[in-house]
């Protein structure tokens, strides 16, 4: 289960784009905390601890302990904003969390044993993953690091569907039938490219075999003359 990460954050008493910039400017980023039945809380969060945490991957399914004022809240991103060009934070919004409450996170999938999937070391076959994530509805404080699927013993043509899963806590929002991956036959493509380019060489040869003939008799039928 991902652990309660601190986060330090002070009050915003001004909304609106110009407060934003001038947050920006101080190397802060504009966010908000909301839900719970409270009302929303604008905040600024420090610019370089929250790109690390966004880039350090599972933002999206951590529980942060925000302090702001000597106040202390509990909340899990539910959304943020990366400037297209630079790939820096814009803003924030964070979702109270409260016991006895569940959110849904998109939990990562991880895929282990691929090396004990005869379908794929032994037969060459390629895993072709259809879901690299998993909304699941789940408490706060369990809401696990990623999923793991075993793929020992997987043979060509076995397709994994969601209901085939063991979830560590939460329940799958989606349908038991939703395929998560499969495992496909190797590609044949690359025999059929260079067969084909064989053959297109093997055309030339004979078309450039041809155009000399033709012309070493133009030659020998001119001299001739």
């Amino acid at each position: 289960m991902s652990a309660v990460k601190t986060l330090e954050a002070v009050a915003r008493d001004r909304v609106g784009k110009g407060a934003a910039r001038a947050v920006r400017r101080q190397g802060k980023i504009p966010a908000v905390v909301y839900g719970a039945g409270q009302p929303p809380v604008s905040i600024a969060v420090d610019l370089i601890r929250t790109r690390t945490l966004i880039y350090a991957g599972g933002f999206k399914t951590t529980v942060f302990e925000i302090t702001t004022g000597g106040k202390k809240v509990r909340a899990i991103p539910r959304d943020f904003q990366l400037d297209p060009v630079t790939g820096a934070p814009l803003h924030v919004d964070f979702l109270r969390v409260v016991s006895g409450q569940t959110v849904v996170v998109e939990v990562p999938v991880h895929f282990v044993n691929e090396d004990k999937a005869p379908g794929i070391k032994q037969k060459g076959g390629t895993l072709n993953i259809a879901l690299h994530t998993l909304p699941i509805d789940v408490a706060p404080d369990q809401i696990p690091d990623a999923i793991e699927v075993d793929l020992t013993g997987r043979q060509i043509g076995d397709v994994i569907h969601a209901s085939d899963l063991k979830l560590p806590a939460g329940t799958y929002t989606g349908e038991g039938t939703d395929p998560v991956a499969n495992i496909v036959p190797p590609t044949v493509l690359g025999a059929e490219v260079e067969a084909e380019e064989a053959a297109i060489a093997e055309a030339q040869a004979a078309e450039s075999a041809e155009e000399k003939a033709e012309t070493e008799t133009a030659s020998e039928e001119k001299t001739e003359e």
